[in-house]
């Protein structure tokens, strides 16, 4: 007999007279439990991609529904796939989530994760479909792939899900199943489309063979995976959704206040996003230090304070100043269990390549040392003290009053070189992410520690002496 393989299949030859004997499909089936916005869609893109899937839901009407090829929800032309799959014979559902999982190769889990009393996630469904799961597996002898496709908190996939499978069925993750966490980034009213050509596929996983098996479900829309940790998947999908739910918050808010003023939003916000260097961009959503500079606090503050003569709500708005302090808090909190020793700041502008001083968040923070009596020394390569930083020093001390007694005694902390810097402090804080820097901190004597504000390094040391303040 004769093999012939393809990617999705494999054809079976005689040997003697090349008769085709029968075509084994490749893919792997697929179960998807519920059948919502995101596990009706997702069973009907995959279907039309060639995968069999069944369907799993506690309802009674969607399992009929999917079965005769009808949509369980509205959405633009998923009656269509529907009906495209169940001809094919490529889609069935079950009201049975044990029996489902016994006949397929991977299950994709889409059960609703509803707000507990606390504001928290309810897992009450993730822990059901969980358990079925695992008294599925008991039954099985073939190794099996969970997919998690709904929004829970980072740590719920290993420390939820995990658990209830391994209890119910016996087995061990890695070596009798595969986990991995895929968010889905579909927009209701354009799912299909969305699935077809989605922004990104994100897959966390348990090892790498669940992570080419999942990735070889996506590959006819997406190529390019992005493989990750479990927790870091989970956590995309929130960071995704509160940054959505942000921009909407600041585009109505700036709507608000170009009403109140007269002016055409719209105007305002189409004008806006054609700059895809800066207000489009990942340029400033890298977790570093506070904002500052002479743009940034100024103009948050006087559209805080427009809106306010206006009588207009921003709370957005005004909640940016202080979301902005509280990192300086964070940053004196981290420097708290070394009181009393030698503190050294590389970096004192308020970023890298510019002299500018003015609403630095290193001098704040330098400030709330200096008032606990702290030791503080520091090096800037861009400073030059002369007539023009003189001038930055009286503006910073006529705008920030609480920094004033650091701006006369600024002069005196500084010194010359980035060695004597490191050579001479017990704890160093990076302001700036500069390969001088990184040089600079990589010649530090033992037992000194780093509090980077900066992040100095992809790749993250993994001494004790070093932390970063987010990350």
């Amino acid at each position: 007999m004769t093999v012939l393989a393809s990617s999705d299949a494999v054809v079976e030859k005689s040997a003697t007279n090349g008769q085709v004997l029968g075509v084994v499909d490749l893919r792997p089936s697929i179960s998807v439990i519920g059948l919502g916005y995101v596990g009706a869609v997702s069973m009907a893109c995959l279907s039309h991609l060639g995968f069999r899937m069944v369907g799993v839901d506690v309802s009674f009407e969607k399992v009929r529904s999917i079965k005769e090829g009808r949509a369980p929800i509205v959405e633009a032309r998923l009656g269509e796939l529907l009906a495209e799959g169940v001809e094919k014979g490529r889609i069935d559902a079950t009201q049975n989530l044990i029996a489902a999982v016994l006949e397929t190769d991977v299950t994709f889990m889409s059960v609703g994760t509803p707000t507990a009393a606390d504001g928290g996630c309810d897992f009450s469904y993730v822990r059901q479909a969980s358990r079925a799961i695992g008294q599925a597996l008991a039954l099985k002898s073939a190794r099996h792939v969970v997919v998690l496709r709904c929004s829970v908190p980072p740590g719920t996939t290993l420390d939820v899900v995990v658990p209830e499978i391994e209890k119910a069925s016996g087995k061990k993750l890695g070596r009798d199943f595969g986990v991995c966490f895929n968010p889905e980034f579909l927009r209701e009213g354009v799912a299909v489309a969305d699935f077809f050509a989605p922004p990104k596929t994100v897959v966390g996983t348990s090892d790498e063979q669940t992570a080419g098996q999942v990735a070889a479900i996506y590959g006819a829309v997406d190529e390019r995976v992005i493989f990750t940790s479990i927790e870091a998947a989970e956590m995309v999908k929130y960071a995704d959704n509160v940054w959505h739910a942000t921009k909407v918050a600041f585009g109505n808010e700036i709507g608000r206040l170009c009403k109140s003023l007269g002016i055409d939003s719209h105007d305002v916000m189409d004008i806006f996003v054609q700059d895809k260097k800066l207000n489009l961009s990942p340029y400033y959503l890298r977790p570093g230090f506070a904002f500052g500079g002479s743009c940034l606090p100024k103009e948050v503050r006087a559209v805080a304070h427009i809106a306010k003569c206006q009588g207009v709500s921003v709370p957005l708005v005004d909640s940016l100043m202080a979301s902005n302090e509280a990192h300086i808090d964070q940053a004196v909190k981290l420097l708290e269990p070394h009181a009393g020793k030698r503190i050294g700041f590389l970096g004192v502008t308020f970023k890298p390549d510019t002299d500018d001083m003015r609403e630095s968040p290193t001098l704040a923070l330098m400030a709330r040392l200096l008032a606990k009596g702290e030791q503080l020394s520091a090096y800037d390569p861009n400073l030059d003290f002369g007539p023009h930083l003189q001038g930055q020093i009286d503006y910073v001390k006529h705008a920030s009053p609480a920094q004033a007694k650091l701006m006369d005694a600024l002069s005196t902390m500084v010194v010359d070189d980035a060695a004597t810097l490191v050579g001479g402090s017990d704890v160093i804080v990076v302001s700036h992410a500069t390969a001088e820097f990184r040089a600079a901190v990589a010649t530090s004597a033992p037992g000194v520690h780093v509090l980077d504000l900066a992040r100095l390094y992809r790749e993250l040391p993994t001494n004790a002496e070093y932390q970063g303040i987010a990350w």
